[in-house]
């Protein structure tokens, strides 16, 4: 008993750290996020195991293209979408170093979600972010990377970002 107490206890971190924490994922269909919300992911992504979590009512998925983040997180909101703007643009220039940069622009997504998009900046790292609000929800997409990294894989996380919908009801 104390043997397989102990395997366990060692065994099964010991495996989580063996197994690798991103993997490629497909870009042929749409992946849920959580609260009803779907993306589909920009080709080449990978999708990182550590922070990605879906749920019933929130979710969270990060990809990476390279050392590009692309972040989108769902969560329960009953706030205009000027508020939810405003909150995000305030925890990113709360961040020491970052600034936004610029006006936000109105952004619409294939499936008709409206929301407001613009960029930011920091040391050594350029950003873009848009906001979506949906039936009691707040979508957050974050886009981060060096300069150069960045450049050349905004246009396939541009269009990804406009496939994201939000289903009350799983599609089918």
């Amino acid at each position: 008993m104390v043997a397989a107490l102990g395997g366990l206890a060692f065994g099964l971190p010991a495996l989580n750290h063996a197994l690798p924490s991103e993997r490629p994922v497909r870009s042929d269909r749409p992946l849920e996020i959580g609260g009803g919300v779907f993306v589909t992911p920009p080709p080449g992504a990978s999708i990182d195991l550590t922070v990605t979590r879906p749920a019933e009512d929130t979710g969270k998925v990060l990809f990476r293209l390279g050392t590009v983040r692309y972040l989108i997180t769902v969560e329960p909101y009953d706030g205009s979408l000027s508020a939810a703007v405003a909150r995000l643009r305030q925890r990113i220039i709360g961040n020491s170093g970052y600034q936004v940069t610029g006006p936000d622009l109105m952004v619409a997504t294939i499936g008709g979600l409206q929301g407001l998009q613009g960029g930011y900046s920091g040391p050594g790292r350029g950003g873009r972010y848009a906001v979506f609000v949906a039936d009691g929800h707040t979508i957050e997409v974050t886009v981060s990377g060096a300069d150069l990294d960045l450049g050349p894989t905004l246009s396939a996380i541009e269009k990804s970002t406009r496939t994201l919908e939000y289903h009350a009801e799983p599609p089918g």
